[in-house]
């Protein structure tokens, strides 16, 4: 019993204090020993998990803490560091490979931290310590000079390593861990992006473009627009030849990450396109300049700038117009020529009448005037550029293209982080800084500040004109005061049209539309065919707008009576124009009695009239088309039966002209044959 009790109070005895403490306490001056100091630092160390300068795992930073706390062995003198080396030599060689401390001054103070030793066989260890300690520092051991550490035992004073001081530059023990990992990281985010635009196409371009916004949030945003914008422009310059739908996906996702994480991503990006925009064109590099310029409009197109830098662009292409400017100046107004027009009429006749006086020089150098400009591409690019001018539409512009793209656009509403105030040469600006897409607009509305303030003053009164105008039109409402202000200022019918979608009415508010261009084409002086047209692109659009324009005619058929003769003429042709673009068919007509003489008014009698007069004045096919339309349909008997007694006897009986049309009209509503389009 007594034993157990000596023991117990033996072992309370020895774990009072630490082996740590009882260290601590020795006479560092007379008693520690290098061999003493490394022992207890290799303990330290494996206590620590200490490994290789740093702690195992993941770096939580903590080393920072402790940069004001020196090692134990700051107050060791040259002679014991010596010692340290030999013992360090000798005892490596049954040892691994390990990493002891560095000797970091910059004054009289000494802070060891970290001693890289090259380990070497025992013969090699042998001769460094015979060369004496200059050899076996020089080879072994790193000194480097850092800031002067307060220690915890007796000074002991150090001269520095003015050598090593110069030739070595301090670097903070949580970064250095990291340097070495750098470059990986960052091709390691270069693949993973490279593999997400190599996957890109029109039907994945939503769900790519939230990881890739992902994958921007988790680095920094320099590095991250960097190596997006970096593959975006060798995705699109480089390779084979690039087509519209390609260049349309890559200024779609633009647009989209420039919504998503902010307009300097889309600014950067389009910088860097200029820079590259330049050195293919230094270099005369055809191929990956078309695909530049491919970009470079869809970009425009898809509202990521406006058409002030494009402008600036083709003026400066048009002041040379050698091969290469020609084949660029088409590649743009191939793809975004009609929208340029519409943005800025005024900015495409400046650009006209430039491309017009260089042609005149361009003679003029010639002589005879044709060695300069006679060629196919000039020809063709002169061509569209008359075109553009008369509004002259190619047929695959009359389609709404990339239907679904514009939709996500749309969703996103990019229209609201549009850069204004783009110029060619503020892109290719290497001194530009900040926000400098921001600022060069602010300078531009600066000098001219007086042009921009009566401009505003104009739009102002133009609007509060048209709100007047909508009041006395019976425009109600605001949504409807909204669409008449659209319709009545829009460019043409495409600005119209595009105008009104953006529009993006609530509930059933979307169905004024129809109403409001009907009420307006019926008020004008003269019959204007522009209401008819935007009409019929919002009835292939969208199919609930048909059926609106169906009940707002029915409900006008209704109140012919009251209805003044100007009137009932422009709805008349109006009638007669939507069933010559098959947009609805003859059985719009369905609600009117024609055959029922009691019911057709004179006033009614004339206005029907009017309509098949207009329709026959049409080509056969058109015609025949027309009646066809409504022959097969067993419900529509009644509406053939009146439409054939009312020509006979009130159209053809007063105009013998219209004879040859009333028999292929007859014949088309008695056949079974197909549609002749």
């Amino acid at each position: 019993m007594v034993a157990k009790m000596v023991k117990r109070k033996n072992c309370s005895e020895r774990n009072l204090k630490t082996g740590f403490e009882h260290f601590l306490e020795m006479d560092m001056k007379k008693n520690i020993t290098a061999k003493d100091d490394l022992k207890w630092e290799r303990k330290l160390a494996k206590k620590l998990r200490v490994k290789e300068g740093k702690l195992w795992g993941v770096d939580d930073g903590i080393n920072s803490l402790f940069e004001e706390i020196p090692s134990v062995v700051d107050s060791l003198g040259e002679g014991e560091i010596l010692e340290a080396q030999k013992f360090s030599l000798g005892s490596s060689v049954k040892k691994r490979k390990k990493s002891g401390l560095v000797v970091e001054t910059s004054s009289g103070d000494v802070a060891l931290e970290h001693v890289s030793i090259k380990m070497c066989s025992s013969k090699k260890h042998e001769e460094l310590l015979e060369q004496g300690p200059e050899g076996g520092m020089a080879h072994m051991v790193a000194i480097r000079v850092a800031k002067p550490v307060k220690t915890f035992g007796p000074e002991v004073v150090m001269e520095k390593a003015p050598a090593l001081e110069e030739s070595i530059k301090y670097k903070a023990p949580y970064l250095r861990s990291c340097a070495g990992n750098e470059s990986e990281e960052y091709h390691q985010i270069q693949r993973q992006i490279r593999g997400l635009l190599n996957r890109l196409s029109e039907s994945n371009l939503e769900s790519i473009t939230k990881e890739m916004v992902t994958i921007f949030h988790s680095v920094d945003r320099s590095v991250s627009s960097q190596i997006i914008t970096e593959e975006v422009l060798a995705s699109c310059s480089r390779g084979q030849r690039g087509n519209e739908q390609y260049a349309a996906v890559f200024a779609a996702f633009v647009a989209g990450m420039a919504y998503l994480v902010g307009n300097e991503f889309s600014a950067e990006l389009v910088a860097s396109l200029a820079k590259s925009f330049e050195d293919e064109y230094l270099r005369n590099e055809e191929l990956p300049l078309r695909n530049l310029t491919l970009l470079l409009s869809y970009l425009y197109i898809f509202n990521v700038f406006t058409s002030d830098l494009i402008y600036d662009l083709l003026i400066i292409l048009s002041k040379q117009l050698l091969e290469i400017d020609v084949s660029t100046i088409l590649t743009i107004l191939q793809c975004s020529g009609m929208k340029l027009r519409h943005d800025d009429p005024v900015a495409m006749k400046n650009f006209i009448l430039s491309v017009q006086n260089r042609m005149n020089e361009l003679k003029a150098t010639s002589g005879d005037g044709k060695s300069n400009i006679n060629n196919k591409r000039m020809e063709f690019m002169l061509e569209t550029i008359c075109n553009i001018k008369n509004n002259k539409k190619s047929p695959k512009e009359d389609t709404v293209q990339y239907a679904q793209i514009n939709k996500w656009l749309q969703k996103l509403r990019v229209e609201d982080t549009v850069i204004r105030g783009l110029k060619w040469s503020k892109l290719l600006d290497p001194d530009k800084s900040g926000h400098w897409w921001l600022s060069s607009n602010m300078a531009f509305l600066a000098d001219n500040a007086e042009e921009v303030a009566a401009r505003i003053d104009g739009e102002v009164l133009e609007v509060q004109k048209m709100l007047q105008l909508a009041a006395t039109l019976g425009m109600n409402t605001d949504a409807r005061r909204a669409i008449f202000c659209v319709i009545m200022t829009s460019v043409d019918v495409l600005d119209a049209f595009q105008k009104l979608l953006r529009l993006d009415l609530p509930g059933k508010q979307d169905r004024d539309i129809m109403r409001v261009i009907l009420r307006c084409c019926l008020r004008e002086e003269a019959f204007n065919k522009y209401y008819t047209i935007l009409a019929s692109h919002l009835c292939k659009h969208d199919k609930n707008q048909k059926y609106t324009l169906q009940y707002c005619l029915w409900d006008h058929f209704k109140r012919l009576e009251s209805m003044n003769p100007m009137t009932s003429l422009h709805l008349a042709r109006f009638v007669a124009e939507m069933l010559a673009s098959f947009t609805l068919s003859l059985a719009v007509l369905k609600t009117v009695e024609l055959s029922d003489t009691k019911q057709l008014t004179p006033t009614r009698i004339m206005h029907f009239r009017m309509i098949f007069e207009a329709i026959f004045k049409n080509p056969d096919r058109v015609v025949w088309n027309i009646f066809k339309r409504i022959a097969v349909a067993p419900e529509l008997e009644t509406l053939r039966n009146g439409i054939k007694f009312f020509v006979r006897e009130y159209v053809v009986s007063r105009n013998k002209g219209f004879a040859g049309k009333f028999k292929v009209a007859k014949r088309a509503l008695n056949s079974v044959e197909v549609l002749l389009y």
